[in-house]
């Protein structure tokens, strides 16, 4: 039961029927809820009752504070005594979007109000972040940061706040309300001490993003190292909750009472020292953050179990916040989550599945297939009951079978941070060229998993519209896809000499990864991949698409809304394709196929020789045309003849060219048809989907066809897996 519903049923609060207006019912003061302030005010009021053990007759709030000539407004004040003369505890309560300047002005207001009123205590609050200070009797009234404030009828101060078994802060039940002192502890202290919190994803969204701006400073540091060390501090947030505690032992990832922030920062070290030893492809680099910054970082994060904080929510709100920094810095456009999970609901994956994602970015499609497997293990075993067996069956799958690959270092190591955050699977996530050799990327990353022809599944979505050049990447001759194809119904000599392997001067990069997620797949392994519409529709991509009916068996194209990508700054209109690798054999029978009906409508139709009649004939006729020129003007040079005969002559060739170009649409037209009948037949699933859950800006629809189309899509793959072996 949460604070707001036990504070209604304990009579603390209650609201009107459309929920606009709370009145507090002891001071039968109404305010309105829908100011943001008012939902953290009446939070913290409710936590101070519920939680800390205050009587409400003891607590007033908007009190007046004069500071000199002035008035103010103190949002909340505790009481010691009963006819409320004594303040012992000032709160300030705050918005949640609140930058961490803006909090700090908070601060120093809750910080002179407290002093003008005599209190003991201070806490400002955005629920996001809090912060308390003791004030000292006498002058200086210097202020002293403490974890947090005192309990009801606690004189002395524990000197942490958050333990592992602790009571919950957020939701109350009668043993977790402190109405009476509880028993002495190891300390002599009564206080009792706090669990960390699970948070909801639009809270954790805050959290990232506002302590990543608290680091950026406005541009006091660069945003990409901001957000390298906010990663370094969260893995040690992540180390320090997994690191194996008894009952009522602190976390270590917390302020401490009469700590210098350096002694902070060399806690935090220590626990990243572990993730060095244990994980060093990812904690490549020191901390170095200033001790007062990682205190900052540390109040954001301290409160929270990021652990067990459900998936879902960890993932949307990583995922929210480093979309629109990573958009802002990098330019780079990830995978709406509706597709990604369209793709992998559509495909068979199992916990015996080798996955790969060859352009991986912040590791999407990995996550999903690990939530995927995680969702069959409840098909086996109970979570609670059958614990070890649970997780073994979807973290062998996380640890051995996921792959991933990242040209972007950065992104690599967020993607890392992304997988650890999901409980794991960034072992084999590399930071590396895609397109590299197998066995390049092997000996770059030192993984040797990056095999050729080992992989089950593939499901990425390459970026678009960049291009390869030859002289850039020594790696393009390795790609059948970088060399220009031959016109089979060419029959210059310069045409045929293409035969020999002629490169091109750059390719995209969508086509070359089309060829390297071949190189990777098993036989009748699966290739789902976001394309650009062109591959499908341009006719100067044709070839693209006749080297994929022979590497691949075409098992679905769904077509995505112009919109799907417009809300990450992308407009380009795409598709999925799904495609199932052809057997060694297979490709070479349809290659042969091929060739053969090419060579056999060149011969049925006379092709080449007819090309040569016309040859002589458009010869014969510049001869002719050259001869007749001569004799009107016998004195005229060869140069004066060529000029004279220049009209004519582009006219012959015109219509030589026009004639031999009709000749090689009927034949080219003539093969598609032949191809059809000749090439083994299957059917291949077609969809188009029009809305897929978001609009362009990224707004909710409420309604995505991609949930049916993926139903459907599902059982056609089963069926082809049962019936073409």
């Amino acid at each position: 039961m949460n604070l707001i519903n036990t504070g209604i049923k304990k009579g603390l609060i209650r609201f009107d029927e459309d929920r606009n207006f709370i009145t507090y019912i002891h001071q039968n003061k109404k305010r309105n809820y829908n100011n943001p302030e008012e939902k953290v005010q009446a939070e913290t009021f409710l936590t101070l009752v519920l939680i800390y053990g205050y009587p409400e007759n003891r607590i007033k709030q908007f009190i007046p504070v004069q500071m000199g000539s002035e008035t103010k407004e103190a949002d909340i004040a505790v009481y010691s005594d009963d006819k409320c003369q004594e303040t012992y505890i000032l709160v300030e309560c705050k918005k949640e979007d609140l930058t961490d300047q803006q909090f700090n002005i908070a601060v120093d207001q809750a910080y002179s109000y407290a002093v003008a009123e005599g209190a003991k205590y201070v806490w400002t609050t955005s629920r996001i972040k809090n912060q308390y200070y003791e004030v000292p009797d006498k002058k200086p009234k210097s202020r002293i940061e403490i974890p947090d404030i005192p309990q009801f009828g606690i004189n002395k101060l524990a000197p942490y706040k958050y333990v592992k078994g602790g009571i919950s802060q957020t939701d109350t039940d009668e043993k977790n309300i402190v109405a009476e002192p509880a028993p002495p502890n190891a300390f002599g202290i009564k206080q009792k001490f706090f669990e960390l919190q699970v948070v909801s994803e639009s809270e954790l969204t805050k959290i990232f993003i506002q302590s990543h701006q608290a680091l950026w400073g406005g541009g006091q540091r660069n945003p990409s190292v901001a957000f390298d060390e906010l990663d370094k501090l969260i893995f040690c947030k992540i180390w320090d909750e997994k690191h194996p505690r008894k009952t009522g032992e602190p976390y270590d990832f917390q302020i401490f009472r009469d700590e210098d922030p350096e002694d902070l920062l060399k806690r935090i070290k220590k626990i990243y020292a572990v993730g060095e030893k244990e994980a060093p492809e990812v904690f490549k680099d020191g901390i170095t953050l200033s001790a007062q910054e990682t205190l900052t970082i540390v109040k954001y994060f301290q409160r929270i179990n990021l652990n067990k904080t459900d998936l879902d929510s960890k993932g949307k709100a990583f995922e929210t916040f480093m979309g629109s920094y990573f958009r802002g810095d990098f330019g780079q456009y990830f995978t709406p989550r509706p597709i990604v999970k369209f793709i992998v609901d559509s495909l068979p994956i199992t916990h015996k599945s080798r996955v790969l994602d060859t352009s991986c970015g912040s590791g999407g499609f990995l996550l999903y297939a690990l939530d995927k497997v995680r969702e069959q293990a409840n098909e086996f075993y109970d979570p609670i009951n059958d614990e070890k067996d649970h997780y073994k069956y979807w973290h062998d799958f996380a640890e051995k079978n996921l792959f991933g690959i990242e040209i972007n270092d950065q992104i690599a190591r967020t993607a890392k941070m992304n997988m650890i955050i999901h409980d794991d699977g960034h072992t084999n996530v590399i930071a590396s060229d895609g397109l590299l050799s197998d066995t390049e990327m092997q000996a770059k990353s030192g993984n040797k998993e990056f095999k050729y022809n080992s992989f089950d599944f593939i499901v990425t979505n390459p970026p678009f519209g960049s291009s390869i050049k030859q002289t850039e990447k020594a790696y393009m001759h390795q790609y059948n896809l970088a060399v220009k194809e031959v016109d089979w119904l060419n029959t210059t000599a310069s045409a045929l000499s293409l035969s020999n392997g002629t490169l091109r001067d750059s390719q995209s990069t969508e086509v070359l990864f089309l060829e390297q997620c071949h190189k990777f797949l098993v036989e009748h392994g699966y290739l789902a991949v976001v394309i650009p519409d062109g591959i499908l529709t341009n006719s100067s991509l044709q070839y693209v698409r006749d080297n994929i009916e022979e590497m691949y068996r075409i098992v679905a194209v769904v077509s995505m809304p112009q919109t799907a990508f417009s809300a990450t700054g992308a407009g380009v209109k795409s598709s999925v394709l799904f495609l199932r690798k052809h057997k060694d054999k297979q490709t070479e029978k349809i290659s042969n196929q091929k060739a053969r009906l090419k060579e056999q409508i060149k011969t049925d139709n006379n092709y080449l020789a007819t090309v040569e009649k016309w040859e002589k004939e458009k010869a014969d006729t510049i001869k002719k045309l050259e001869a007749d020129a001569k004799a009107k003007n016998p004195k005229a040079n060869k140069k004066e003849i060529t000029e004279m005969i220049q009209a004519d002559k582009s006219a012959v060739q015109s219509a030589f060219t026009d004639k031999v170009n009709l000749l090689k649409e009927e034949l080219t037209e003539k093969y598609f048809l032949a191809k059809q009948t000749a090439l083994d037949d299957y059917p291949i699933f077609m969809a188009i989907a029009e809305d897929i859950g978001y609009d362009a800006t990224g707004r909710s629809t409420n309604n995505n066809e991609l949930i049916e189309i993926g139903k459907e899509l599902s059982k056609f793959i089963a069926h082809i897996n049962k019936t073409e072996k």
